[in-house]
């Protein structure tokens, strides 16, 4: 697959997120209870996500992922409970689409990683996930996740 990189720079985006350490195996169930919990509360206030939900890996120990798992929001929202309030921070983003299965987004992540070697910039190590549809609504063939790097 063919995959087109790109560079943007973006404001701080407010978000409500959860985070958490899970093993891989864990991740599905750990990510639904997450992405669930803070759309109820999102409901709670009448307030609508202001993009796709994300994951942020901070690591990628596949038995000890330290995860952010949340929804950017249109402006700042009182955290509660497990629910935190936070920012994907101001800066320069890499950007790159995978299409099809969760299962085969390693090759983004090398596409997007050389691309960033191309212009000699600098991931902060941080990854973030953006699911642009849902498998339980596509088939997995069809998904489409948005892999974005801030750069130092």
């Amino acid at each position: 697959m063919k995959y087109e990189c790109t560079l943007y720079r973006q404001e701080a985006q407010p978000v409500l997120s959860i985070r958490r350490r899970v093993s891989v195996e864990a991740l599905p169930g750990v990510l639904g209870q997450a992405y669930g919990a803070i759309g109820a509360y999102l409901g709670e206030l009448g307030e609508q996500p202001a993009g796709a939900p994300f994951t942020a890996y901070y690591n990628m120990d596949m038995q000890d992922l330290d995860l952010e798992i949340g929804f950017p929001v249109g402006r700042e929202l009182p955290a509660r409970g497990e629910i935190q309030a936070s920012h994907m921070p101001a800066g320069d983003y890499a950007s790159v689409l995978h299409e099809g299965p969760y299962t085969q987004v390693n090759a983004a992540y090398d596409a997007l990683t050389e691309f960033i070697q191309q212009q000699n910039r600098t991931p902060t190590g941080v990854a973030y996930e953006f699911y642009l549809n849902s498998p339980v609504e596509v088939p997995e063939q069809e998904l489409k996740t948005q892999i974005v790097f801030p750069l130092a």
